[in-house]
């Protein structure tokens, strides 16, 4: 069992987590209960699958949650073009927000490997 805390893939998400409901508290009322909640869901859910990957015994477990953040991780990236097209994201936010939600995937990878190539 691992401290998820401890884990910069977690960390790096957590923070990309809270920047994501600082970036959409200024969405349109009408979108709150569609794609607010939709990028808030996909993008709580990276970190949340990571910790719950930590508390498991096995590193297929753990690989296995690490796969399904990488799956939340890749819809948020899909929720902020469609928030950016739609003229809901602005340039900045979606340029940042998107180099951050590409940096977790691309740990989140290198993490899924490092698991498989130690099995």
């Amino acid at each position: 069992m691992k401290d998820f805390k401890k884990q910069k893939v977690w960390q790096k998400s957590h923070q990309l987590t809270l920047d994501i409901y600082k970036a959409t508290s200024n969405f349109p009322r009408e979108e709150l209960y569609g794609l607010t909640n939709q990028i808030r869901r996909a993008c709580a859910s990276i970190p949340a699958n990571i910790a719950e990957g930590c508390g498991r015994f096995s590193e297929a477990d753990f690989s296995r949650f690490l796969q399904i953040a990488m799956g939340s991780a890749t819809e948020l990236e899909y929720h902020l073009l469609l928030s950016h097209d739609l003229g809901i994201l602005n340039d900045i936010d979606y340029e940042n927000l998107s180099r951050e939600t590409i940096e977790v995937k691309r740990m989140l990878t290198s993490f899924i490997k490092k698991l498989k190539a130690e099995s």
